[in-house]
């Protein structure tokens, strides 16, 4: 199953720019930033808006930067693919529903921690990599310049995020990488049921063909 960029990727490009609109001004803008990151106590009083706008703001320029390429370099490949069953608006409605299903465990277990605080976009760009993997995992990514085949990143990844989010000390939310992630994943077998089957055969293949 072919996976690459037929045509612009429109829907991808745009939540780019949203997402660099607001979060760089929220560099230096405290109130902006403190009125749309996850904050439990303003989720309670009824701010339910949170939920969507924590994703589009960012602690600082390297995690915004992150966050952007590799929603630009795996959005160009998935959005073709999503819009072929929902249609551009559907792909940025899994992409901002992501933000949300993202969270929601976190919600859950902080949801009267008024010290808790969470932003950033990862979890829907987990949930647009981790569909990526599930069309073509042994194709190679390159992680800080060390070329990995996707299926052996998504298997570390998972690995290392399950064991940062029990220790708890670095302060990033690995469980909202987990949750899209296994989003992104789900939301695509739904589109096409198939992709479980050409998933085993591919990762059963020595050479991914």
């Amino acid at each position: 199953m072919p996976v690459g960029p037929s045509q612009e990727p429109l829907v991808t490009l745009l939540l780019i720019a949203v997402t660099c609109a607001v979060s760089i001004p929220a560099f230096s803008n405290r109130k902006l930033l403190g009125d749309m990151l996850f904050w439990p106590p303003a989720i309670g009083r009824g701010q339910w808006h949170r939920f969507v706008t924590h994703g589009f703001v960012h602690a600082d320029g390297a995690h915004l930067l992150f966050n952007m390429v590799t929603l630009y370099f795996f959005g160009r490949a998935m959005e073709p693919f999503f819009t072929r069953y929902i249609g551009a608006p559907g792909y940025a409605l899994f992409y901002v529903s992501a933000i949300v299903v993202a969270m929601l465990p976190s919600w859950l277990r902080h949801a009267r921690d008024p010290n808790y605080r969470s932003l950033g976009a990862s979890g829907a760009v987990s949930a647009v990599l981790f569909a990526y993997i599930l069309l073509a995992p042994w194709s190679l990514l390159f992680v800080f310049f060390v070329p990995l085949p996707a299926i052996v990143f998504a298997a570390l990844y998972v690995g290392y995020s399950v064991y940062a989010s029990r220790q708890g000390a670095d302060g990033i939310n690995h469980s909202a990488h987990l949750r899209g992630g296994g989003y992104g994943v789900l939301f695509a077998l739904v589109m096409e049921p198939g992709l479980a089957g050409h998933f085993l055969r591919t990762i059963a293949s020595p050479l991914g063909s």
